[in-house]
């Protein structure tokens, strides 16, 4: 799966963990420009990240792996 940004229907950002649906996410936003997501979007937990000259990918342990 392909994500570079927090899917609209995903009830969490994938840059702080919060709640997507609220407010103060513009920095999240800047961030998912330059960075990898850190949090699933879809279950919150912390997701193992790995970068590399040619890209990223992040693994959830529930929902699998997104890569750039």
């Amino acid at each position: 799966m392909n994500a570079s940004h927090v899917p609209t229907t995903a009830p969490y950002c994938d840059q702080c963990g919060e709640a997507a649906g609220v407010v103060g996410h513009e920095g999240c936003a800047r961030r998912r420009e330059l960075e990898p997501p850190r949090y699933c979007g879809d279950c919150r937990r912390r997701m193992v990240v790995q970068v590399t000259p040619r890209g990223w990918t992040a693994k959830c342990v529930e929902h699998g792996i997104r890569s750039s």
